[in-house]
């Protein structure tokens, strides 16, 4: 196979003019479409659960609603990268009020930490190190991290954190007043219908546990035990991707995470073909990928350092981190 750069691809992975336009395609419909199976799978459950009133309906809620606030909030980082609309207006108005909001993500906020962390991924400046520095860890250094998160301690932080920001004079504690402000229409419309408990059992509670849960895990999945480097290889993970993974935890092709730092313009739909277009490369080998999540994660717990350095053009992974 053929290393970089290539006819279609430069040296760092990213598509050359002709081909980025393709891959930098938007489209308009379909993600319309998606949007609104996404508040269908979220807001439609707790509805669901509410109209039949049932203990049963509402723990069914509960546990769906962890991955809802998953799928929400893979959205609205879609259009926090301005790649859900064509429109500028459109994607900002439905990445905040529909998706980022309703998720406790003040989206605007969260755009300007999230090119941070794109512009150098595990620097100075990034905004998701609290997630995934320092690995590997323990597997009881994991275990209570994931506890923390199951038992709302760190979603209580975030709340005070919201509550913080929202009382400054700034676009950012405008932006966290409005957050709020969704939450309480959530609230009050629970309460007008009669069913006080709907809205923090059905979507407070998820997003403050298993959400928390699958944030982290996923974080983890993404860049846990990286290096800071200017090759993409070095700080981002290759994992094989399932059905079951892609429903439960990494949602609307959002698991082809190196891809997506290659080139942060391509949406989410052209992720996996480009994936495929690094692989045929030769720039991503078989050695770069994990065979699960879970693989990733029992190295990741097991305490022991992975050594990646490069070779003849390539980057090669070695000793107790190597996939497989």
């Amino acid at each position: 196979m053929a290393l970089l750069p290539t006819e279609r691809l430069n040296a760092r992975g990213v598509a050359r003019p002709a081909v980025r336009a393709e891959y930098h395609r938007i489209p308009d419909l379909r993600n319309a479409v998606t949007v609104a199976g996404a508040l269908l799978q979220t807001a439609g459950v707790v509805v669901l659960a509410g109209w039949i009133g049932a203990w049963w309906a509402y723990l069914g809620a509960f546990l769906v609603m962890g991955r809802g606030h998953c799928q929400l909030n893979i959205l609205g980082h879609e259009a926090a990268h301005k790649l859900l609309f064509t429109n500028r207006w459109l994607n900002d108005v439905c990445g905040r009020w529909l998706l980022g909001y309703p998720a406790l993500q003040g989206m605007l906020s969260y755009r300007r930490a999230h090119m941070a962390h794109h512009r150098d991924e595990m620097g100075p400046d990034e905004p998701d190190a609290g997630l995934y520095a320092g690995y590997p860890i323990t597997r009881d250094s994991l275990r209570r991290k994931l506890t923390r998160d199951l038992v709302g301690i760190s979603g209580s932080k975030n709340l005070v954190a919201l509550l913080h920001v929202a009382r400054r004079r700034s676009p950012g504690g405008r932006e966290a007043r409005q957050v709020i402000a969704v939450q309480l229409v959530l609230l009050a419309a629970a309460l007008a219908w009669g069913r006080p408990l709907l809205y923090p059992v059905c979507w407070l509670l998820p997003w403050m546990s298993l959400w928390k849960v699958s944030n982290r895990l996923r974080a983890i999945a993404e860049h846990g035990g990286m290096t800071r480097s200017g090759d993409r290889r070095l700080t981002t993970h290759v994992i094989r991707q399932t059905r079951l993974a892609r429903l439960l935890m990494v949602p609307y092709n959002t698991g082809w995470h190196l891809a997506h730092h290659v080139d942060i313009g391509v949406p989410f739909r052209h992720l996996p073909r480009f994936h495929e277009e690094l692989v045929r490369s030769g720039w991503v080998v078989p050695e770069l990928e994990y065979p699960s999540y879970l693989a990733l994660w029992r190295r990741l717990a097991s305490g022991a350092p992975r050594d990646r350095t490069r070779r003849g053009g390539r980057v090669e992974a070695r000793n107790s981190f190597l996939p497989g």
